[in-house]
């Protein structure tokens, strides 16, 4: 029983009720007949146990129901949930048939395997069923029997540490049943080390790349030898046909486990078998020498810690950026994100949160679920909004400078931008950075930490936390200082409250008030102070004593250095800098000294006119000249003045200002996290290639659409169909049940020498494998007439679309009706039968009514009823926390794609069309409208992985993603860095998903496909990440004193779910620290998915590098040129020399055209399957932006060079006629 509380319970129990209900109507329909199976083929898990037994079960069906489940149980309260050693001790019951038998004992230890495996990786991926492909007995040297594993590609989908441990399994059964050890050859190291190279050279990078030193060390001292079937069509540079290795291709699941496994994840391993290895008989000692060796190598390419700076720029993010997707920061460049700590009810677990306004002034590229790639802590994350952190300081057309913290400011201000002087906000939660191992950086000075920091003092002055002292000893209202501590992110403190308060506790001034002082360098800080000080240039403007405005004399340096600083003002005619009264104050308190500043009751803009005709000073001006950023310096001004403070340069910025004026300051930069576009948000529904809408082939007769009218103009279809034969009516037919009068058929088979057969091993040549299909034709216009009966319409879609062919095993088809249901309700199928909706995962643990559109009256009676303030839900505002297995799915129409609302809506149509008419039986969804939607049930899955996880619908944002809690994503194996899942009706997956459907082909039969359903989402089991996710309400102050001190986040107690496990609370009472007023807010559909060309994607992308100062666009030009157009029109170029030429009419390719000229099939036309338009494609936008932008000699000389290999193979461009248009 899993700890929850009794309201958590009863909210299980009610899933599981509405479960059970829609197994016993599929099983029902099932009973028929009329699918491959006679009953649901999605086994149902209540825990992982169940989870592993099932999954393995497809593999070993004897393993089902044998006692592998409660052996699991057992091994877990001895250890613990998800413990190695649970996984090592099953997996050794298995390999010793204690459970059942197998035909012989490699079989034994392969399931053995398997099942350790599967427990590891938490029963969900397919990496034990098809990562891990078999076991293979191999000889020694000396004649002794040792063992070799197996790995495919889809070995990934398991990660580095799963993939390793799979290795310390394979050698604990080793041990266990007295197999020798691997004696690697000389050239067999070799061998190893050339393929992981050729590997990460030939096919794709390795996410690690271990140097020659470390994989000879491993290959070495493994005491198995790690195998695998060849994954790539290209052969190894070198070491082939060695007598123990069977392939000279590319072994990419070796080269995956070896490199991304064992090499990357070896101090995880160590990790633990330094506890207990001994113990369980390991000889794994030599992990630790590697580490160390591992350390040596690493310290040798290292910088001296000496000269190494405690945080350098990362540019991994940067290194494959794609056209047309745009660079928003480079590495830790100034005015880049500013990294601020916490998370908002819809980040953490990799996604972050920007401020709305953010979004829309970055040209609207970037959305709500858009994925950027960023520098730091992880490699990437998913974005969502949040409105109560800092927005974008932009610069104006006419050079005013303004904080932009609103979506309705942004709007206003959207097309008079001139440039991004500061990107705003990263919202980044102390989750990830202790999930990813990533010290904790400094972040910029900001509200939260400024409350902390004013409790610290209060601590300091009375004892403790007194509001009513510290209202006497501020002299402010008792109201009105507990308003600023408890609300600091809606609380807008005025400049003469922020200077009392920082003056009364020497505290840091306020971080509204503060700048980024330290982005400016000494020089520039010099001339600013002699710049404040001179009556001539800086004059206020007062009424009745009160400080109104203070109007600068412009001048260029100035400009640059308040730019720099992110300081607000206006720029008046390009003549003054006009700051409001709170800027004009702060500003005076920082750099003045009071007695020298003009001072005047009716001080004007006018007042400034005796100036207008000369900037010079009225004296001295020997002022050194000091260079600026931006090719601006100060000595490029004609202001200057004689230095009245002094400035210590070996001091920072902020120290200097701090002592000149008696105003503690606090760094407002902190770290600016580089960051680029990575994968745009999705929703839409799944499509096949050709977009079918049933499981049945149309073959070559189906035409290009693949459409079951032109294979009715052709009157039949040739195809693979299994072969069933009606004892009734003794005719063949490719269905179970018989067409005609409705019998259950026979099995038929066919051997190759003998023809068909009703038994499974051929009477006259004994042979005993046969197939359970041939290639044959039909008649198509039967058996769509036969539907049609069924469908019960007089009129049909215009278009059904089918399948060429199937691609399962049997060749099995669904039925034709299904196609027709699909089609009238314009939906299409997945290879499993069911209808897949995919979007983006996005984050969240509390909502609000409003942002879904969910009747109050409904959620309440899905077990909303009280508020996280345990108040009553009765408004549409009211907060609730999320309930783990609850989904808000995709409802926005801004898109270009349907909404899952609009495609769930037509799917529970389809569904009980289906039941009605095909399975004649009740409807089970009866809806009227798409709100009807709330409160079904949903399978959702996610990429690699083999075991679904019920969810519950309650609402539709208008984003593009799915909302889920973070441990609803954890038990997919995924987080929220950009990755995507799926969802489909539960009874579409229980009535239309079958196994037999699913293509017999590496990766393709397990993979993606509900093998499993888990019902019950249990913390201790979901991938530990989700662990890591902080659960408090605010951050302590040691978060930011460590963060100063670059120290590892364990070193600062900070609450986790992973503190929960096991309690009640595991489930609830999750905190968030930034409140934010709609997860509908911002801008809800990237501009990039909008814009048809990748040249409007590139100017787009270009517009953004040139207006955000973060951002140096001539290195995006050379990074676009080089990484992405160069690579694609020389690897398109050489392709259209070895190309294939295909038929327009029936796709027959041919590697050389025939003599004839035309098909030599069908005589159709014969067209080029690479054109000339595909390598030409990106060769005059790489030439126009290396005229445009700075790029490198070697960059254009390199274009040069490639026009002249294309002109050489197509000639010169032909002379075009241009319209006058373009000259102007």
């Amino acid at each position: 029983m899993v700890a929850a509380s009794v309201q958590m319970q009863k909210y299980f129990d009610n899933i599981s009720k509405e479960l059970e209900l829609c197994y016993s109507i599929a099983n029902t329909a099932r009973k028929l007949n009329l699918d491959p199976e006679q009953k649901v083929d999605i086994r149902l898990a209540r825990n992982m146990a169940e989870r592993v037994e099932a999954l393995i079960g497809v593999v070993a069906p004897q393993l089902i129901g044998s006692g592998v489940t409660d052996k699991i149980i057992e091994l877990e309260k001895k250890y613990a949930p998800l413990d190695w050693r649970v996984a090592l001790l099953i997996a050794h019951e298995v390999a010793k048939q204690k459970f059942c038998k197998f035909k012989d004992q490699k079989e034994a230890i392969e399931v053995g395997i398997r099942t350790g495996f599967a427990y590891q990786t938490g029963g969900i991926v397919a990496a034990p069923l098809e990562g891990f492909i078999e076991l293979k007995i191999k000889r020694t040297n000396d004649g002794k029997e040792y063992l070799a594993p197996f790995y495919a590609g889809p070995i990934r989908g398991a990660g580095g540490t799963a993939a390793a441990f799979s290795l310390l399994l394979v050698d604990f059964l080793r041990i266990k049943f007295g197999y020798a050890k691997y004696d690697p050859s000389p050239a067999e190291m070799s061998r190893f080390r050339t393929e992981i190279y050729d590997y990460n050279e030939r096919v794709t990078n390795l996410q690690y790349l271990p140097s020659i030193d470390e994989i000879d060390f491993l290959v070495k001292h493994i005491p198995i030898e790690v195998e695998g079937d060849p994954t790539e069509k290209i052969e190894v540079s070198n070491y082939k046909d060695l007598p123990r290795i069977e392939t000279n291709m590319i072994r990419g699941g070796m080269c995956l486990v070896l490199a991304e496994g064992l090499s990357q994840k070896a101090p995880k391993l160590w990790k633990r078998l330094e506890q207990w290895g001994k113990e369980f008989g390991f000889e794994w000692e030599f992990l630790g020498e590697f580490i160390k060796l591992q350390k040596q190598i690493k310290a040798k390419k290292a910088v001296s810690q000496e000269k190494k700076e405690k945080l350098s720029p990362n540019f991994t993010f940067i290194a494959d950026l794609v056209a047309g997707r745009p660079v928003l920061t480079h590495p830790m460049a100034k005015g880049g994100f500013r990294l601020r700590y916490g998370r908002t009810r819809t980040s953490g677990f990799s996604a972050a949160s920007i401020n709305p306004a953010t979004m829309l002034l970055l040209k609207k590229y970037i959305a709500v679920g858009t994925q950027l790639k960023v520098e730091r802590p992880g490699k990437a994350a998913a974005m969502t909004v949040c409105d109560s952190i800092e927005g974008p300081i932009a610069k104006l057309k006419d050079g005013s400078v303004l904080r932009v913290d609103s979506v309705e400011q942004a709007k206003k201000i959207v097309f008079e931008v001139e440039s991004i002087l500061f990107l705003g906000d990263i919202l980044i939660n102390y989750g990830d950075f202790s999930e990813n191992g990533h010290m904790l950086v400094p972040c910029g000075y900001n509200e939260e930490w400024w409350v902390r920091d004013i409790e610290k003092k209060c601590v300091e002055l009375f004892g403790t936390i007194d509001i009513d002292k510290l209202s006497s000893l501020l002299g402010l209202e008792s109201e009105e200082i507990e308003t600023i501590m408890k609300h600091p992110l809606f609380t807008r403190v005025s400049a003469t409250t922020a200077l009392l308060i920082s003056k009364k506790l020497n505290a840091p001034l306020h971080p509204f008030y503060t700048f980024h002082w330290n982005l400016i360098n000494h020089d520039e800080l010099n001339f600013l102070l002699d710049y404040w000080q001179n009556p001539h240039f800086v004059k206020e403007q007062r009424e009745d004593n009160a400080l109104i405005k203070i109007i600068v004399k412009h001048d260029d340096a100035i400009k640059k250095i308040l730019e720099s600083i992110g300081c607000p003002h206006q720029l008046i005619n390009k003549e003054f800098i006009v700051f409001n009264k709170q800027y004009g104050m702060i500003l005076n308190s920082l750099l003045s000294n009071n007695a020298n500043i003009s001072t005047s009751t009716n001080t004007s803009i006018s007042s400034f006119s005796s100036l207008s005709s000369t900037n010079n000073p009225p004296s001295n001006s020997s002022s050194p000249t000091i260079p600026l950023k931006g090719n601006s310096s100060v000595g490029n001004s004609s202001v200057s003045a004689t230095s009245i403070l002094e400035i210590d340069k070996n001091k920072s910025i902020i120290e200097n200002l701090t002592l000149l004026s008696g105003i503690l300051l606090k760094d407002k930069s902190g770290t600016f996290i580089g960051a680029r576009m990575g994968r745009p948000e999705k929703a839409k529904i799944r499509k096949m290639t050709g977009s079918p809408q049933v499981l049945f082939p149309v073959g070559e007769e189906g035409g290009k659409t693949r459409s079951f009218q032109s294979a009715l103009e052709a009157g039949k279809v040739m195809a693979d169909f299994p072969i069933f034969m009606c004892p009734k009516c003794e005719k063949e037919t490719i269905y179970k049940v018989c067409e005609t009068c409705k019998s259950q058929t026979k099995q038929m088979y066919l051997c190759k020498a003998c023809g068909k057969t009703d038994k499974q091993k051929c009477p006259a040549c004994k042979n005993e494998e046969l197939f359970k299909h041939q290639r044959q034709t039909i008649d198509i216009k039967y058996y769509f007439d036969n539907a049609l009966s069924i469908f019960g319409e007089k009129t049909y879609p215009d278009l059904i679309k089918g399948v060429k062919g199937t691609s399962n095993k049997n060749h099995i088809p669904e039925h034709l009706v299904k196609g027709m249901l699909r089609a009238k309700h314009n939906l299409y199928v997945n290879k499993d039968g069911t209808i897949r909706y995919d979007m983006s995962e996005l984050p969240i643990t509390h909502f609000k009514p409003a942002e879904l559109g969910s009747n109050i009256s409904r959620l309440k009676e899905l077990g909303y009823d009280k508020d996280i303030y345990g108040k009553e839900l009765v408004e549409p505002e009211q907060i609730l926390e999320l309930k783990p297995q609850d989904l808000i799915l995709p409802g926005g129409t801004e898109a270009m794609e349907e909404p899952a609302t609009k495609i769930l809506f037509r799917t529970c149509n389809f569904i009980d069309e289906l039941l009605i008419k095909y399975y004649s039986t009740k409807p089970y969804y009866n809806l009227k409208t798409e709100q009807g939607l709330i409160g079904h049930l949903v399978i959702a899955l996610a990429p690699h992985i083999s075991a679904g996880m019920v969810g519950r619908i309650i609402g539709f944002s208008k984003t593009q993603g799915m909302f889920a809690h973070p441990l609803f994503h954890a038990s997919l194996r995924r987080d929220c860095d950009g990755d995507e899942a799926s969802v489909s009706l539960l009874l579409d997956g229980l009535l239309n998903f079958s196994t037999q459907f699913l293509p017999d082909s590496r990766g393709a039969k397990t993979m993606d496909a509900p093998l499993v359903l888990t019902s019950l989402l249990n913390p201790a089991e979901v991938d530990d990440q989700a662990h890591g996710l902080d659960v408090t309400w605010q951050y302590p102050l040691e978060l930011y004193e460590a963060a100063e001190q670059y120290k590892n986040p364990w070193d600062v107690k900070i609450e986790q779910i992973k503190h929960r496990l096991g309690q009640e609370t595991q489930y609830e009472q999750v905190g968030y620290t930034h409140p934010v007023s709609s997860i509908n807010d911002g801008v809800l559909f990237s501009a990039y998915k909008s814009l048809p060309s990748m040249e409007e994607k590139l100017n787009g992308q270009m517009e953004i590098a040139r207006m955000v100062r973060a951002v140096d666009e001539a290195n995006v030009a050379e990074l676009v040129i080089t990484k992405h157009f160069l690579k694609d029109t020389k690897g398109n170029l050489r392709k259209f020399s070895q190309q294939q030429f295909r038929c327009v009419k029936c796709n027959e390719k041919f590697r050389r055209p025939p003599l004839r000229g035309f098909c030599t099939k069908c005589s159709g036309k014969l067209i080029f399957t690479i054109s000339e338009g595909s390598v030409l494609k990106y060769l005059d936008i790489s030439i126009k932006l290396s005229k445009d932008f700075n790029v490198s000699v070697y960059t254009r000389q390199t274009l040069d060079l490639l026009k002249n290999r294309i002109d050489c193979v197509f000639g010169k461009e032909k002379e075009k006629q241009e319209g006058l248009g373009k000259w102007f």
